[in-house]
């Protein structure tokens, strides 16, 4: 009698499975379609992409191997075309390249390009610190005190490796414009900061010994 019952619950389940199968036929039939239609999708996404990176890389291989600083505006043009591709890796490089050998002269532009790679790019916190940094430096020459702490600002209110370097940036700008007590204050806080490079804390002692009599 039980076997009997187990029988009929069985066969009574398959039947419900097989009816639930054929009322939702095509709804399931949609939802597979749909499942291999995002795999293929992801997969073929990152062929894209990958794809986009070797030539991305060979572009710049090609640059670095044949540049010539006789035609640089050919050369620029396409540096300048991978740093607007946006790649974490192939961007900076491009306009470091610029920067190395003096392709573009408008500091507003190079500034651009820094804004792109900073502003618009998913990077490593520390690398975007570093461009952060770099980009200081270049402004040092040229920028007005109160332009140059707002670029540094992002790594001196942070615990960022580069806090120190960035803070020596500034204690150096102040000083080379004589502005003696402004840059003791910055030499102060890399002592101050217990994170300070130990090569930057050297250079900031020696500056405060030799400078300040400190």
């Amino acid at each position: 009698m039980d076997e009997d019952i187990s029988i009929i619950n069985a066969n009574t389940r398959q039947e419900k499975i097989k009816n639930f199968f054929i009322k939702n036929k095509k709804s399931l039939i949609a939802i597979l379609l749909s499942v291999i239609i995002i795999v293929f999708a992801f997969f073929a996404f990152a062929e894209i992409e990958d794809r986009k990176i070797k030539n991305l890389a060979e572009k710049y291989n090609n640059i670095s191997i044949n540049f010539n600083s006789t035609n640089k505006t050919y050369f620029k043009n396409d540096l300048v075309e991978i740093i607007n591709e946006k790649n974490s890796t192939y961007s900076p490089l491009a306009l470091y390249f610029i920067l190395d050998n003096n392709i573009e002269s408008s500091n507003d532009e190079i500034n651009k390009y820094f804004d792109v790679i900073i502003n618009e790019i998913n990077l490593d916190k520390e690398i975007k610190n570093l461009i952060i940094y770099k980009k200081a430096l270049f402004n040092a020459d040229f920028e007005t005190e109160n332009n140059l702490i707002k670029i540094l600002n992002p790594i001196i209110n942070s615990d960022s490796v580069w806090k120190s370097h960035s803070l020596y940036l500034l204690a150096e700008y102040f000083f080379d414009k004589n502005q003696k007590q402004k840059a003791k204050e910055f030499y102060n806080q890399i002592l101050n900061y217990k994170k300070s490079n130990e090569n930057i804390l050297i250079e900031a002692q020696k500056r405060l010994k030799r400078d300040f009599g400190e």
